[in-house]
This record gives C-alpha cells, sequence and structure tokens, in this order.
C-alpha cells in the first residue's frame, strides 16, 4: 500500500514538473535574451525546493512505514509467542489438576474400600469363632456316624455331602478370619520363583488343571520382600481361579519383572466391564451359587497388604484377564 502510494505520488509529481517545464520555457526563453532572468531564476529555484522536498517526503513516509510495519510485525510475532507459551502453560496446569483429582478420586474409593473391608473384618472375626466350634463338632459327629453305618452304602453317601458342605463353610470362616487377621510381621527378602514353582507343582495334579498349560516367565531368581505362606496363598488363589474361567483348558502365564511384580495372565474370556469395580468387594462372585463365596480376591488384596503388597487388575489384549502382584524390593 504504501510503495503504491509512493508510486501514484512519484508521477503525479513528474507531471507537475512537466507542466512547470511548459509554463517556464517561454521565460528561460526570455532570459536567455537578457529578459526576466531574475523572475525565471526565482521559479525554477522554487520548483527545486519544491520537488526536493516533495520527493524527500514520501522517501521518509516510505521508510518510516517499513520501519513501523517491522515494529508492528515483532510486536505481534512477541506477543503471539507470549500467548502460546501461556496457553502451554495452562495446558500443563490443566493436565496436572486432572492428575491431581483422578488420584484424589483413587485415593477416596480406597480409602472407603479399606474401611468397608475392616468392618467385615470385625465383625467376621467374631462370627466366625462362633462358627467354627459348632463346625468342629458337626465333623467329629459325621465321622462317628460313618464308623457306625459301614455297611449302609446311603448314609455314607450323605455323610460325605454333610461333610463336604461343612467343608466349604469351613474354608468361608477360615476366610472371614483372614480378613480380620493382623500381619504376621514375618515379612523378610525371600525369592519368589521358587514359591511359584512350588504352588505350580502343587496344583499340577488337580483335576482342573489336567488341560491347562502353565508357563513362567521371567530370571530364574527375583527378590522381593513379603511373607511366603500369604503369598502362596494368594498365588493358589490367582491360578484356580484362572483355570476356572478357562474351564479347565487353557493357558496361564506367570511373568516376573524386576520391577517387583509377578503377573498372572489367563486365556479365558476376561473380565466385563460392569464387574471390573466390584470384582475385589467381598462376598462378591460371578461363578453359580454353592460354587464361590465371594472372598478369595478379598482377601488375597488383604493379605498382599500387611506387607506393603498389592494385587490389581489390568488391562490387555483380549482374550483373558490380567492380574499383578506388586512387592516391595528389597
Amino acid at each position: 500500500m504504501r510503495w503504491r502510494l509512493f508510486f501514484t505520488t512519484l508521477a503525479i509529481t513528474a507531471l507537475s514538473v512537466g507542466a512547470t517545464w511548459l509554463t517556464l520555457q517561454p521565460l528561460l526563453a526570455r532570459a536567455a535574451k537578457g529578459a526576466d532572468w531574475h523572475q525565471a531564476s526565482t521559479l525554477v529555484l522554487g520548483l527545486d525546493l519544491a520537488v526536493s522536498a516533495l520527493l524527500g517526503f514520501l522517501i521518509l513516509n516510505v521508510f518510516i512505514g517499513r520501519a513501523s510495519e517491522r515494529t508492528e510485525a515483532a510486536a505481534l510475532k512477541r506477543w503471539s509467542s507470549e500467548l502460546a507459551m501461556e496457553r502451554e502453560v495452562n495446558q500443563r496446569r490443566l493436565e496436572e489438576l486432572t492428575r491431581s483429582n483422578d488420584a484424589l478420586l483413587r485415593l477416596q474409593a480406597e480409602l472407603v474400600a479399606a474401611d468397608r473391608l475392616a468392618t467385615v473384618g470385625k465383625l467376621a472375626s467374631g462370627v466366625a469363632h462362633e462358627v467354627g466350634n459348632p463346625l468342629s463338632g458337626i465333623l467329629g459327629y459325621l465321622s462317628v456316624l460313618r464308623m457306625r453305618a459301614k455297611d449302609n452304602a446311603e448314609v455314607q453317601d450323605l455323610s460325605t455331602r454333610i461333610e463336604n458342605e461343612v467343608q466349604r463353610i469351613d474354608s468361608i470362616v477360615r476366610s472371614l478370619l483372614e480378613l480380620g487377621r493382623p500381619s504376621r510381621g514375618k515379612a523378610q527378602p525371600i525369592d519368589v520363583r521358587p514359591v511359584i514353582d512350588s504352588c505350580v507343582k502343587l496344583l499340577g495334579a488337580g483335576k482342573e488343571f489336567q488341560n491347562v498349560r502353565v508357563k513362567i516367565e521371567g530370571p530364574n531368581a527375583l527378590w522381593l520382600r513379603a511373607e511366603p505362606g500369604p503369598l502362596s496363598q494368594v498365588l493358589v488363589n490367582l491360578l484356580i481361579n484362572g483355570a476356572q474361567a478357562m474351564d479347565g483348558k487353557g493357558d496361564l502365564t506367570i511373568t516376573l519383572d524386576e520391577a517387583g511384580r509377578v503377573v498372572v495372565d489367563d486365556s479365558g474370556p476376561g473380565i466385563p466391564a460392569d464387574v471390573k469395580a466390584r470384582l475385589f468387594a467381598p462376598f462378591f462372585t460371578t461363578k453359580p451359587a454353592g460354587q464361590g463365596t465371594g472372598l478369595g480376591l478379598a482377601v488375597s488384596r488383604h493379605l498382599l497388604s500387611q506387607f506393603d503388597g498389592t494385587l490389581d487388575l489390568a488391562d490387555k489384549p483380549p482374550p483373558g484377564a490380567r492380574f499383578i502382584i506388586t512387592l516391595p524390593v528389597p
């Protein structure tokens, strides 16, 4: 725009100079003959000054305009950069606030779950002690009944069924006791690989594992801080759950890593999204009636928490489910 104005003004100036020259030409001709020389020279000088002033103004205006444009461009660039930086800062703050909010929500959920579990544990401890003694008496009477009716097949069959149900009740009672039982205080650095090998060997002879392929991956030795007994109980529970989820046929993979994790994967159907939120709640089970107590995962998480361990359900590519045991590194 400024250059267009400059050239337009320059063209007008050239036309003005031409017109003035045509006007002065007669005067200059007479001046050449010695007449009106002073008047002609004055006009020429005035024209020269006017043209010089006009050209100087135009040139100055163009350069000032260029300088102004550069200044404005620099200012716009600086403001744009500052706005971009401010936007990045605000974005980082928003992300930090989002993470903090998520962490607070998780902590709140964990506190609620821990409080609920502690309440269940306190109630269960009292109930378990009261139920345990009658169960022992029932098992004793069943032994006597079997001895007295050795030749009665019907009585033997009924006694076996009663004993199985009593044993199931006893298992529930023992699990309830585990919920309210304090830490044994024996956590120490242990090599978890032999513990895993023992659990796999123990379960391998069972009917549920006849068509289950169990694979252990990772280092041959991994030292973590734990209690062998409770850790074995947790591993056995996860392996049995995995085998049952696959209907006794599929792959179980146990992976150890240096970060203090033991990952248990199965090739079953996986866990539905609506079940995940309640998976570790006491007495929640997806198994048919009479086949599950809903205490296995709740007790397992409680046992690991006694020595600062955790048990979590993790996402994995289908098929199957993934559980992660995390233990402190010595």
